[in-house]
């Protein structure tokens, strides 16, 4: 059963969220303040977090940078709908996915699913494509590790999948709307921005390359391409 951790003051909701995906199969707890948050995160005890923005003693970005110093543990945000910003700096620190409150509990439970069941899948699997290699970046999906020239990227659960797949079509160009399909498991929708600032922030941790070439290319309106040299 998959351990939950919900980071949300209002505690109320965090009642009726717990007792929905619990029905759902999830095993969940919640706290009600960021610093309580962020001890109980780095424990090792859960498989995902649930992290509000607005919390007392320490707000949801500070929680998911500090976080992000010592865990990739898969984070979805709660943000306030409608704020764009929000959005976008949480994805930049590093959340997996967002969701604008208030939320439908069905569409959060389908978010957790999208994202464990593509690392249970890299766990399991065994195939010939489990190890990929393309000019010094290497990612191996069973051991969730991607490296740049020997070097750890240390790359969320979400920018992992988003390389893997790149990788998997080096030198090809990859759709927008297939790479959010497998990647985030939904359909684009014309605002979302999520796959941008995931692409983004693997472009930043990937570096160019020795002659100041980019290994990501956006291909305006159609996706992104791994160059091949």
């Amino acid at each position: 059963m998959d351990k939950i951790l919900i980071i949300d003051d209002d505690e109320e909701l965090c009642e009726l969220v717990s007792e929905y995906l619990g029905v759902e199969g999830f095993d969940v707890e919640s706290v009600n303040d960021g610093e309580t948050g962020l001890k109980r995160a780095l424990s090792g005890d859960y498989d995902m977090v649930i992290l509000d923005v607005m919390l007392p003693k320490m707000n949801g970005f500070d929680v998911l940078r500090n976080l992000r110093e010592e865990s990739q543990l898969p984070v979805i945000m709660l943000t306030a709908r409608g704020d764009d910003m929000e959005r976008i700096v949480g994805l930049e620190i590093g959340a997996d996915d967002y969701l604008p409150k208030p939320f439908n509990p069905r569409e959060l439970a389908a978010r957790l699913r999208a994202i464990l069941r593509r690392a249970t899948a890299d766990e399991t699997e065994g195939t010939d494509d489990d190890k990929l290699s393309v000019d010094g970046v290497e990612v191996v999906a069973s051991a969730r590790t991607a490296t740049c020239d020997g070097k750890d990227l240390n790359l969320t659960s979400v920018e992992f999948e988003v390389l893997a797949d790149l990788l998997r079509e080096a030198g090809k160009i990859v759709k927008k709307e297939d790479l959010s399909e497998r990647v985030l498991g939904r359909s684009l929708s014309p605002f979302d921005r999520s796959l941008d600032m995931h692409i983004s922030n693997v472009r930043k941790k990937l570096g160019q390359r020795a002659d100041g070439s980019e290994r990501i290319k956006t291909i305006r309106s159609v996706g992104y391409i791994y160059t091949v040299v």
